[in-house]
């Protein structure tokens, strides 16, 4: 995984701080949309729609049936979080 990539998911898109805050989330447990949803205060489909683009970009992966999935970030993204949590660190600075 590139860290251009992860700048660009994550700093350099609309809606990147959300999918940060998802991530971020993940890392600590799994959680259902719901859930999240919940835990970060957002609407349950602004959350699938970031999801959906964190699974598309290989970041997450679920276990489970629809309503009821659990999502976890995927090998790739533990292997990088180091590497994400820079990236989080500068973008917050930035904006704040």
């Amino acid at each position: 995984m590139k860290k251009v990539f992860l700048w660009w998911l994550i700093a350099g898109s609309k809606g990147g701080e959300n999918r940060g805050r998802i991530i971020l989330e993940l890392n600590n447990r799994p959680y259902n949309a719901n859930k999240l949803a919940e835990k970060l205060s957002l609407d349950y489909k602004t959350i699938r729609h970031h999801i959906d683009v964190l699974n598309e970009n290989n970041l997450v992966k679920s276990t489970g049936e629809k309503y009821g999935a659990l999502y976890f970030l995927t090998d790739e993204m533990e292997k990088n979080y180091n590497v994400f949590l820079e990236i989080w660190e500068e973008f917050k600075e930035l904006w704040g």
